[in-house]
This record gives structure tokens, C-alpha cells and sequence, in this order.
């Protein structure tokens, strides 16, 4: 595509290209200088930790046929110098793949915890009623929401293949970044509002607006927001204002039973059964139902679809383990996920205790880690605090942040996460229920800058074997 009709197309107002090297033929929009090949449009991305405008000579000689910057360069390539690239990089990377977002059903899922659920629930509806759909997020990438070229490119390729949707969790990183801008949505939702990711957002307000984004003319037409808070409710009235059409959710109100392995309740009159535990699959799956309604499927079939569900990989997942207590692994990582999950296990512990185990990633928003110490201390009856995913910060300095939110001293701190859930299922009665929570799926620890291999679940069935055997020894010793 020609520069100039990339730049028309955008309605980006042009009178001559800058630069040397006439009006290039633009094959692709790259924002790494590493992968640029002949034909490029590289775009200088200043980031956290780089700055793009630093690699833009290497870029042209690798091939970039033009480059888009924040500050004029002296390049032998035409120089297009915008107030934000970011801004205009999504629009470019839309229309160099065909706008895939109009040859294919895009779906939209954000807010802080709920998104992964519903994406997976969505797409195990969509497949039981013959569609054919594609998913992006926490479980299929290393950003929940890929950058805007990549993201593009995906979906044109989807678009391609003949799929039916694409349902993607959408980050407040991404619609602050204007990653899914020039995506059009079939239908986008919200599922609820706290505290995380302030590190990057700084305050509440900011982190609110840029999940608002999401909820105007300018990507859909279409809503399914949760109202049961200040923030659902801010959102649908915003969204309505805009002339969204909005289902709005409630679910505080609807009867449920909620098992280990199961959640049941009520539907626009249909008796619903999912089997995946915790109290706030309600809330997932009627979103879920929701959209897919949306989407053209028949009540009927939706909830059939639930019921047919596969479990979602490190959410509110049991872990079979001996000695009688209940092991479930979560990925809840805020204030408000973590509270919700251990009164979901309080609610499947039938009397037994409840034995909490839990740190908080480095790098990330210091300010959550006391209140995070709170809710554990406050849903637990136990509590364990040890190393989540560090990265390049001590956990002596994450943990330490951690107990100031707790009235009391945890009873145990324990750095090594593996001897952490050790010490948990050690302390285990027949009947409790023990929470490892925070990485959930994740099958890797990442600390001092090195990804080592640490999947929970697994851990916690090898430490159960472990106790298992030194009981069986014990005994064996004892006769």
C-alpha cells in the first residue's frame, strides 16, 4: 500500500512526504527494529525501558522503506513526524491488513479480574453451537493484548482462515496504548472494577478511563456491562449516553449453588449448571451467555454449551491431593480477586479451615501488596505469605510491603514458594481447604531477570507426595 494512500486512508493530512525515497510501497508496520525486513514502516515506540527513535537508523538499513517518528530524524527514507505514534500506528497496522475487524466478528472483554473466564466460557459456547472461534489472551500470549501489528496481522489471518469470532480480553494497558484502536467490535463487555496496575495508571481515575475507552462509537455498537458497582454502572449510563445498545447485568441478586467443581443458578428463566467452581463464575458465565445471545445463539443451546464446559486452566482449579484436605489453585492477583476467592472457598470448605497461600508479583503497583495482606488475613484462617513472580525486585522487599497490611503477623513467611505450599498442606486438617493463589496457569517463576520452570499445580502434587511418603515412612518405622 502506498504511503500516501496508507496516509489517506487514515486521514492523516498530508501535503508532500518528507524525507528522500519518493512514495514507497508500505508492506508491513513493524514497531521492532530486530524483525524489520525491506518495505517496512518502522515506528518509534518510546517505551520504559527504550526508545525507539534510538534504533530507527538500524531500521532503515535493514529496509524500512519509511519510518514514523515523534522527532525529526535525518533519515534517507521519507520521515513521517506525528504528536503520537502510538496513536496513529494502530490505524496504519488496520488498513495495511484490511481492516480484519469488518471481515470477522470481533468480541471484546475487559476489566480487572473475569476476562480470562469469560473469553474461555465464551468461546466453549460459541464451539458447542458449530462456530468456529479464535481467542487472545492471559492464556494464549505473553501480553494479554498483543501490540497493534501483531494484533492485526492475527486477525487477518483469522479472517482468512474463516473463522467465525475472535474474542479477546482487552488490557487497560492495551486502550491506554491504543493497541485495539481502528478494531471494530461485534459486541465488547465489563466485567467489574479495583485496585491493580497502578504502577502504570497511577490512579483509579485513570485506570477507570481507560477501560471507559473501550465503550463508545469509535469501537462498537454493542455492551454487556455488569452494573452491580459504582463503576458497572458509570460505564453502562456512559455507554448509553453514547448511543451503545447495553444489556445490563445483575447478578447480585440471583440465587446460585456453588460447589467445588460446579456452579448452578437461574438464566432469563433457564436452569444453568457450569462446572467450574467459585462464586464468581455466576458473574463469568452470565456475561458469557450474554454475548453469546449477541452473537445469534439460541438460549437453549447456551446454556447447553455451559454445561459442557472445559475447566479453565489455574481458575479456582482442585487439585487431587491425599490426606483428605482440598488443594485449589487460582490466579487471583488483586485485592478484590483474592477476596472473592477465599469466600468461594469458604463457602466449599463445609467447616474446615481455610489455609491461605499468596505473595504479590514484583514490579508491579507496590501500593496493592498491604491490601493484599489484608484480605488474606481477613479471609483466612491461615495464612502463608511467600514469593510470587519477583522479577528483578528482593522478594524480602515485596513481602515485607505485604505484612503491613496484615493486623497480625501470618503464620508463616516463607521466601521459597515451593516450601511455602509444603508448609500449607503440612498444616492441613482433613475437611480445609487450602488457596495457592497468584499464578495459576503460569507454568514458570520469574525472578532476578531468569524464567525457571514452576507450575503450582504441579508443585502441589509433589509436595503432597512428598508428606504422603515421610507420613508413610513415619508409620512404617513406628510398627
Amino acid at each position: 500500500m502506498l504511503l500516501s494512500a496508507l496516509l489517506a486512508a487514515t486521514e492523516q493530512p498530508f501535503s508532500t512526504l518528507p524525507g528522500t525515497g519518493g512514495d514507497p510501497d508500505i508492506g508491513r508496520i513493524v514497531h521492532d527494529s530486530r524483525i524489520v525486513a525491506s518495505g517496512d514502516l518502522f515506528c518509534c515506540i518510546s517505551g520504559q525501558t527504550s526508545d525507539g527513535h534510538a534504533y530507527a537508523r538500524e531500521a532503515v538499513e535493514a529496509g524500512a522503506a519509511a519510518v514514523m517518528a515523534e522527532l525529526p530524524l535525518d533519515l534517507d527514507v521519507p520521515v513521517l513526524v506525528v504528536p503520537s505514534v502510538r496513536r496513529l500506528m494502530p490505524l496504519f497496522a488496520s488498513q495495511i491488513a484490511g481492516v480484519p475487524s469488518l471481515q470477522v466478528d470481533v468480541i471484546g472483554v475487559t476489566g480487572t479480574n473475569g476476562k480470562t473466564s469469560v473469553v474461555h466460557l465464551l468461546a466453549g459456547v460459541l464451539e458447542h453451537a458449530g462456530r468456529w472461534p479464535a481467542t487472545i489472551g492471559t492464556l494464549t500470549g505473553a501480553l494479554t493484548t498483543p501490540e497493534a501489528p501483531d494484533l492485526q496481522a492475527q486477525l487477518a489471518s483469522w479472517a482468512g482462515e474463516g473463522r467465525s469470532e475472535v474474542i479477546m480480553e482487552v488490557s487497560s494497558h492495551a486502550l491506554d496504548q491504543h493497541r485495539v484502536d481502528g478494531t471494530r467490535f461485534s459486541a465488547v463487555a465489563f466485567t467489574n472494577l479495583s485496585r491493580d496496575h497502578l504502577d502504570h495508571h497511577h490512579t483509579m481515575e485513570s485506570y477507570a478511563a481507560a477501560k471507559e475507552r473501550l465503550f463508545t462509537g469509535a469501537f462498537t455498537d454493542r455492551a454487556v456491562v455488569v452494573v452491580d458497582s459504582e463503576a458497572g454502572r458509570r460505564v453502562a449510563d456512559r455507554a448509553l449516553e453514547a448511543g451503545l445498545e447495553v444489556v445490563e447485568v445483575s447478578v447480585a441478586e440471583i440465587g446460585r449453588v456453588v460447589h467445588l467443581d460446579r456452579v448452578a443458578f437461574s438464566w432469563r428463566g433457564l436452569d444453568v449448571q457450569v462446572p467450574v467452581g467459585g462464586d464468581f463464575t455466576v458473574a463469568n458465565s452470565v456475561v458469557a451467555a450474554e454475548l453469546a445471545l449477541l452473537s445469534g445463539v439460541e438460549p437453549a443451546v447456551i446454556v447447553d454449551g455451559l454445561a459442557g464446559i472445559a475447566p479453565i486452566p489455574g481458575r479456582f482449579e482442585p487439585v487431587e491431593v491425599e490426606g483428605g484436605a482440598t488443594v485449589i489453585v487460582d490466579y487471583a492477583h488483586s485485592p478484590d480477586s483474592l477476596t472473592r476467592l477465599l469466600a468461594s472457598a469458604r463457602g466449599v470448605s463445609d467447616g474446615g479451615r481455610v489455609i491461605s497461600v499468596f505473595g504479590c508479583g514484583g514490579e508491579r503497583d507496590p501500593g496493592k501488596r498491604p491490601e493484599m495482606g489484608r484480605a488474606a488475613h481477613e479471609g483466612a484462617d491461615l495464612v502463608v505469605v511467600t514469593s510470587d513472580n519477583p522479577r528483578g525486585e528482593p522478594p524480602e522487599v515485596v513481602i515485607a510491603d505485604i505484612l503491613t497490611g496484615m493486623a497480625e503477623p501470618p503464620a508463616h513467611t516463607i521466601l521459597d514458594r515451593r516450601r511455602a505450599i509444603g508448609k500449607a498442606l503440612a498444616l492441613a486438617r482433613p475437611g480445609d481447604v487450602v488457596v495457592v493463589s497468584g499464578k495459576g496457569h503460569e507454568a514458570v517463576q520469574v525472578s532476578d531477570g531468569e524464567s525457571r520452570p514452576f507450575d503450582d499445580r504441579t508443585v502441589v502434587r509433589e509436595e503432597a507426595s512428598r508428606l504422603a511418603h515421610a507420613r508413610d515412612a513415619t508409620v512404617r518405622t513406628d510398627s
